[in-house]
């Protein structure tokens, strides 16, 4: 038992825990006064660091596409003669449910909503079709180039390197050397699991009180905030459960909510008689996104719009690259650079852009036919998660479509939880071999320690914009350790040209 505890690296594991408590006391307590700190926080952020976080999308995207098109793309992760680890399609189903929680479901249902009223998208010939562009935009290559560059690094560290670590900032020695052993490398972790913190309670917080709603549409009994306790356990219990099963159990499970989200699709799409409708508008966002890619994630002029929500989106998705990358690049031994860049983009955003087309066209659809006047129960001040449980509702036995979306929601909840409680709890040692898991009991952990702090946020009622604001502070300390990372990544491949 000593010798298990004396690998773990206590300050990885208390100086969060202590802080995440600290944290959710403050939130709790004095939930004005916090509101106030994260508006004020990030306002300066916007105003000093929007183009920053543009301009690091743009330079994530290039760098993978060189990846994938020069001969960089031939190098094998691994040595020569092993193998992929998964088929194709298994290892696809995998980075997508791993990657992708809940929250696709609740922002493809309801992210053209919180478009629709903004100057920006009102300014446009069709509101809708470019609210519906501007999600596609926000879920696209940009974003999903953050998660494939750093799974190429943390694979390459990995498999080809050959690290002695598990650890976020083992990626960056070949800048830091052996000051990584040290504060250095502390810091660097101890960012990493700060940013994972604030990536499971924007999520949790975003999406939860859906499914919670959902439950208390479907039993007619409790409140919002019940339903959120008794769901967040059952989560917990579920892909705790799973993760310590091991990786085989996890691939098991992300088949079977790759299924379920895949029925949810089908089901909207047939019982909704929508599929030409969302042919005929997906087409048309697809269109607009193509031939404005350019001026959408370089805009002449950084405006409010850019503000509230691309420089979200992207340190939404930055402050998840400190665990989901290191999944994917863990699947993927035995795969070239090549393969892995152009296969994540394709699993990733075939998955991404089906689910809004689909999900977001349903109701763009209901309010365009007058079926329900979203936008009017919108300026009532009426809640998201109320407004998609009254979407379903138009349609026929509704009660198993909100069935059906509860599976779909639970089973990403817990594929994405099971892949980061298992790379944060190999944050916690000292020193972990790659053939080495973490602890059981390590995993158990953290699994409850992340639902601390998005149940402080869930029970304060925070706005929409304040649980954001927890993710785009997060994501600036993040953003720079991901650009040592790619800087590091590149810097290994020159010196093993060189050998």
């Amino acid at each position: 038992m000593k010798k298990k505890f004396a690998k773990i690296d206590l300050s990885l594991v208390s100086i969060p825990l202590i802080s995440v408590l600290c944290l959710s006391c403050i939130f709790l307590i004095f939930p004005n006064e916090s509101k106030n700190f994260l508006v004020n926080i990030r306002a300066e952020i916007n105003k000093c660091f929007s183009g920053y976080y543009l301009w690091v999308g743009i330079l994530f995207l290039l760098s993978t596409l060189v990846l994938a098109f020069s001969p960089l793309g031939d190098i094998k992760i691994g040595k020569k003669e092993d193998k992929p680890m998964y088929p194709d399609f298994k290892w696809g189903m995998m980075i997508f449910t791993s990657t992708m929680s809940a929250d696709v479901i609740f922002y493809s249902l309801c992210e053209w909503m919180m478009y629709i009223s903004e100057p920006t998208i009102q300014s446009k010939k069709d509101p809708f079709e470019w609210s519906l562009t501007y999600s596609l935009f926000h879920w696209g290559p940009i974003a999903w180039s953050f998660y494939i560059m750093l799974a190429v690094a943390f694979g390459y560290m990995l498999y080809v390197s050959q690290n002695k670590k598990q650890k976020f900032s083992e990626a960056c020695r070949p800048i830091f050397g052996n000051l990584i052993d040290g504060l250095v490398g502390k810091v660097i972790d101890l960012i990493a699991i700060f940013s994972l913190v604030a990536a499971t309670a924007t999520t949790f917080s975003m999406s939860l009180p859906l499914l919670a709603q959902v439950a208390k549409t479907l039993f007619h009994i409790g409140t919002v905030h019940t339903w959120s306790l008794i769901l967040m356990a059952v989560i917990v219990i579920i892909y705790l459960s799973v993760s310590l099963l091991g990786l085989k159990a996890m691939s098991r499970f992300s088949v079977i909510a790759f299924s379920m989200f895949g029925l949810l699709l089908i089901y909207v799409l047939i019982i909704s008689e929508g599929a030409q409708f969302d042919f005929t508008a997906g087409t048309a966002a697809l269109k607009n996104l193509t031939t404005n890619f350019i001026s959408m994630a370089l805009p002449k002029k950084i405006g409010s719009f850019t503000q509230n929500w691309t420089v979200y989106y992207w340190s939404y998705w930055i402050v998840w690259c400190v665990a989901t990358p290191f999944f994917i690049g863990g699947i993927s031994k035995g795969k070239k650079i090549r393969e892995i860049v152009l296969g994540a983009y394709f699993w990733g955003l075939s998955g991404t852009f089906l689910s809004f087309i689909i999900l977001s066209n349903f109701g763009i659809g209901e309010q365009i036919k007058g079926i329900i006047n979203i936008t009017s129960l919108l300026s009532k001040e009426v809640s998201y998660p109320v407004i998609i449980t009254t979407l379903f509702k138009t349609l026929p036995n509704y009660q198993w479509g909100l069935l059906i979306l509860s599976g779909a929601m639970i089973g990403l909840y817990c594929t994405v939880f099971d892949s980061i409680t298992m790379v944060i709890s190999k944050y916690s040692y000292k020193n972990l071999l790659v053939e080495e898991n973490p602890s059981k009991k390590m995993r158990g952990f953290w699994a409850i320690a992340f639902s601390i702090f998005p149940l402080a946020i869930i029970l304060t009622g925070e706005s929409v914009y304040n649980i954001q604001s927890v993710a785009i502070i997060a994501a600036l300390p993040t953003s720079l350790v991901m650009i040592l990372i790619v800087v590091s990544f590149y810097k290994s491949l020159m010196e093993r040209k060189r050998k």
